[in-house]
């Protein structure tokens, strides 16, 4: 059995489990939503928002890679485009959402939407038809940016023409800028406006690199499980694992950076409607997760990012980008929760069903893309030059 056929019999397995496991969390969740609809919403748009993050943040990592041209996105570029081509999948995944508009957000319902919001203008913004308009054009640049960045990707896999390498990086150039306007808007209809009394220039860029350190994280992981396939075993150098987790180093110390940022510049102007967010998230059991995320999605993975023996082994660096997984889901969650509960935090189990259920039927969604083309961009005329610097 060669390098393909090992790969696409153990995708196989993986996609099959995957799916089952991701469709029997779905209806065990929604079977829950006939007792609890407001928790279901509650625990669908947490599962939902961090699934939606990772394709998001792979097609933010591809766009640079392209930009750039460094040789450490070769071993990862395959699953960062299968990453991109689950998001027609998450377009899809957004349908329920749409019916718990008034169970989630204060605004959905004029009667009982803060009476600041008509003072100050955010009802003009803040409403059912045009939320749901912003939300098709995301959708829509987004599967039209990733549809040309995996077009013109494999057709230079089967036709080897190198022009394909300057349309990439012409089309991605645009697409980060794009993707940056996008996603911020994104963060802020999804989540920020949970609580529309609040707001925060920074807050978009804090749920960017997010994006980008869920993503990363995860392709490391799979990167683990497929590093014994030919051909991307030969270009896993320790050269290559270094640089990928000095990647996941800066994007672990940005997200601390904005984070703190975002925290000081509040608490320095120390105004009532704005450290009301904090106070709610700093106080009871909020605040041991505020502490659990310092100590487990900064200072932990920072320290051991730092050490070259921890980047430039494959199980070591999969460890850590595993437990920054699960950091970022709970980030999203105490960003996320404490606008419907304030007196500590609370997992339900529908959250647990919702992330695993979506969660299963993205990566059956992934995979299936993933054992569809060769794991290594053969023809992208830079390779070998990437190769040799990790050889």
């Amino acid at each position: 059995m060669n390098g393909t056929d090992t790969l696409q019999s153990g995708v196989m397995r993986l996609e099959k489990r995957a799916l089952i496991l991701g469709l029997a969390a779905l209806v065990v969740c929604a079977a829950g939503g006939f007792d609890s609809p407001v928790q279901f919403f509650r625990s669908y748009l947490l599962g939902y928002i961090f699934w939606l993050g990772v394709a998001l943040g792979c097609a933010a990592i591809l766009m640079l890679h392209h930009l750039v041209g460094g040789g450490w996105g070769f071993p990862i570029r395959r699953m960062l485009e299968s990453g991109t081509r689950t998001l027609l999948l998450m377009a899809a995944f957004t349908v329920p959402l749409l019916f718990g508009l008034r169970q989630l957000y204060v605004w959905a319902n004029p009667a009982n939407a803060p009476a600041e919001m008509a003072i100050t203008g955010k009802a003009l913004y803040l409403n059912i038809p045009f939320f749901i308009v912003r939300t098709v054009i995301y959708f829509a640049a987004w599967i039209l940016v990733t549809h040309f960045l995996n077009k013109w990707s494999l057709e230079q896999d089967r036709t080897a023409n190198p022009d394909l390498t300057h349309r990439l990086q012409s089309l991605s150039g645009p697409g980060l800028l794009i993707y940056g306007l996008t996603a911020t808007f994104a963060s802020i209809d999804w989540v920020m406006s949970l609580e529309p009394s609040w707001t925060s220039t920074i807050y978009g860029m804090i749920f960017m690199v997010t994006q980008a350190l869920s993503a990363m994280s995860l392709v490391i992981v799979v990167m683990l499980l497929l590093s014994k396939t030919k051909p991307l075993s030969d270009l896993i150098s320790p050269l290559a694992l270094n640089d990928l987790g000095n990647l996941l180093l800066t994007f672990t110390m940005l997200w601390a950076y904005l984070s703190f940022s975002q925290f000081l510049i509040i608490w320095s102007g120390n105004l009532p409607e704005e450290i009301t967010w904090y106070a709610a998230r700093a106080t009871g059991g909020w605040a041991w997760v505020a502490v659990l995320l310092i100590v487990f999605h900064f200072a932990v993975p920072f320290l051991l990012l730092l050490s070259r023996f921890v980047k430039r082994r494959i199980r070591l660096l999969a460890a850590v980008a595993t437990g920054l997984i699960l950091m970022s889901l709970i980030d999203l969650f105490w960003l996320m929760a404490p606008a419907y509960d304030r007196a500590g935090p609370q997992f339900h189990w529908m959250d647990w069903m919702a992330v695993i259920g979506i969660g299963g039927v993205w990566f059956w969604r992934f995979a299936s893309q993933l054992k569809r083309n060769p794991l290594v961009p053969l023809h992208d005329p830079r390779l070998p030059q990437g190769a040799t610097h990790h050889a």
